[in-house]
């Protein structure tokens, strides 16, 4: 491992470490202008049972701009105000809802093919995590759908109408309906009738309050809470978020497509599927407790155009963050998943190569661990001509070791006269000093790629190996009663055997090549620091990195059977003796060009 390979590893690194603070806050918190002082807050969620209340937020979110007045409802809706909140189920083979009369909305969404880390039913919401709610005016009040029990009026085992009837020829009605069609998918209707008598002529909006509390389902609260914000899309616009490592609020007047609650492996997505979202304020809140991660807040407007019977055609996916099930949806969607840069390539190596590759072999095995093997040796196979000529670079610096020692020992003391005489040096025997360090550079948007894919994988979720039981986190061979600064309360197996390899393949180098005294150091650092980085990662990719490095010394064992030291000097005399070995490339004149500048800078001092 020469000087430049050393530098390109440690290239690496750096961008390593700045990637995962980077994509851990990818969107700065953008400055919110304050509301008018008469404008209503939007008020947490309340609990059912006072167990919770620790998840209660200290600090409340602030409101949308529109002031709400609070009463009691109008004269005429208490009949609506009164009863027995009852829930209705509705389910097919993915989901299962259960829709409250009171305020008519799901009231329990239940993934059926997916459990919580302890094995539980995985809930995208429940009875004391969620709000969703129509408001609007009626004179000086408000009124709220929250408020309002609903009835069925027309149910299947796949679809539900809840009507609240307020008197003949005026009611409120949601609808809601299990797409044949789409996995996760459930079709949202709101549909008014009669309401253009009973809402002023000078309102034109209806406000949905959506909130939920996202539950923690992962087994690392930590990882889960960071990788949980709201994402959207505006109309011909590319999809954005807010930001994930701190509480955020964005308010915008710009006509929406879909606002998503997104989680680690899953989320919660109101699509608008005929007229988008007019407003949107939205809003999320670390939640301190033991139940839930975030609080995630949309307030959304909806036109108004009193007519006799208006409606609204709206609908959730609430479901995985699996790729192919998202893009198949044309609205962008599949973007929630953090797959890395798309302008660093490592997003189109995900999409184009590693999910293809990882969908296409879990077909016909049952083994994650396997398919992460046989996936290391597909790209392996592909980076084969970059270490090929990596290992090369090397071997050439290798057998020049000796004209270099004497190179240092003539012109040890004049640095700028040594640079020149070795790339004369390179120059005749064909080398490229970078040789080393560019193919390194150039594997790096696969090096990322895998950082970013394995901890998103939903395929990997709870997916066992070994001693691993979830492949998508850190596996623990043993746990701490305290925490280590940097390293964290457990021991990952994977994560040290990954370290152990490095060292290995990292001795195997620094004894082959030639290396400077001062660099070693630093090639045995970086695997040690990672070992604390990784610790706390997932167990995927921490296998897969130790299968990399299994493949290497393979790898390397066989390049060195192939590869003759002996011939390898004689073609490097052979190329010296050539007339053409003293062409310069562009690298060499541009070298050269700098160190003539560095030997005039100190004759102009003069």
């Amino acid at each position: 491992m020469d000087r430049n390979t050393v530098t390109g590893i440690a290239l690496i690194a750096i961008i390593l470490i700045g990637t995962l603070y980077f994509f851990n806050d990818k969107k700065p918190n953008q400055p919110v202008s304050k509301t008018k002082a008469d404008s209503s807050q939007i008020v947490a969620t309340k609990r059912d049972s006072s167990h919770l209340a620790n998840d209660t937020a200290k600090a409340k979110l602030s409101d949308t701009t529109r002031a709400k007045v609070k009463s009691n409802v109008p004269i005429g809706w208490e009949v609506l105000t009164n009863g027995e909140n009852k829930e209705y189920t509705i389910e097919n083979d993915k989901l299962r809802l259960r829709i409250s009369s009171k305020g008519g909305k799901i009231n329990y969404a239940e993934l059926k093919d997916y459990k919580t880390f302890d094995k539980r039913p995985l809930l995208l919401i429940d009875s004391t995590s969620s709000k969703y709610s129509y408001e609007f005016s009626v004179g000086a009040q408000t009124v709220s759908t929250e408020d309002l029990y609903f009835a069925p009026t027309a149910q299947s085992a796949t679809s539900i109408e809840m009507t609240a009837q307020l008197s003949p020829g005026k009611a409120i009605k949601q609808i809601y309906t299990l797409s044949k069609d789409e996995d996760y998918v459930v079709g949202n209707q709101l549909v008014l009738v009669g309401m253009n008598e009973v809402i002023p002529r000078n309102t034109s909006y209806i406000d949905l309050d959506w909130e939920s509390k996202v539950l923690k389902n992962e087994k690392d609260s930590t990882i889960s809470r960071n990788n949980t914000t709201i994402h959207y899309r505006n109309v011909d616009e590319t999809p954005s978020y807010l930001t994930e490592t701190k509480d955020a609020e964005e308010k915008f007047k710009k006509s929406t497509d879909w606002v998503s609650f997104k989680q680690q492996f899953f989320c919660q997505t109101l699509i608008s599927t005929k007229q988008p979202f007019e407003d949107a304020d939205l809003a999320s809140q670390t939640l301190n407790g033991k139940n839930y991660n975030k609080q995630l807040k949309a307030m959304l407007t909806l036109p108004f155009n009193h007519t006799e019977n208006q409606s609204f055609d709206m609908k959730f996916y609430m479901g995985p963050l699996h790729y192919k099930t998202l893009s198949h949806m044309n609205l962008d969607l599949e973007r929630q998943i953090p797959l890395g840069w798309s302008f660093f390539v490592t997003a189109w190596v995900n999409r184009f190569l590693v999910i293809p590759v990882f969908n296409f072999l879990s077909n016909f095995i049952g083994n994650f661990g396997i398919i992460i093997l046989i996936l290391t040796l597909v790209i392996k196979l592909i980076v084969l001509p970059l270490t090929y000529k990596s290992y090369m670079s090397t071997a050439k610096m290798k057998v020049l070791k000796p004209e270099l020692d004497e190179l240092k020992a003539k012109f040890g003391k004049e640095p700028t006269k040594m640079q020149a005489e070795q790339m004369k040096l390179y120059r005749k025997a064909g080398v490229s000093p970078f040789g080393g360090c560019l193919p390194l550079l150039l594997q790096f948007p696969i090096l990322i790629a895998m950082f970013r894919f394995f901890p998103s994988s939903i395929e990997l979720r709870q997916q066992s190996f070994l001693w691993a039981t979830d492949l998508s986190t850190y596996d623990s061979v043993y746990n701490f009663a305290f925490n280590i600064p940097f390293y964290g309360n457990h021991v990952s197996l994977f994560t040290i055997l990954m370290t152990i390899s490095t060292l290995i393949y990292t001795h195997m180098n620094n004894s082959i090549s030639p290396q400077q005294n001062e660099f070693k150091w630093m090639s045995y650092l970086m695997p040690i620091f990672f070992l604390g980085f990784f610790n706390n990662y997932s167990a995927g990719l921490s296998l897969y990195y130790f299968f990399f490095n299994i493949l290497t010394f393979l790898q390397q064992y066989l390049f060195k059977r192939f590869i003759d030291e002996k011939k390898l000097l004689a073609q490097i005399e052979e190329n010296k003796k050539r007339p053409g070995s003293a062409t310069k490339s562009k690298l060499h004149q541009r070298l050269e060009e700098m160190q003539k500048r560095q030997q005039q800078q100190p004759a102009r001092r003069k």
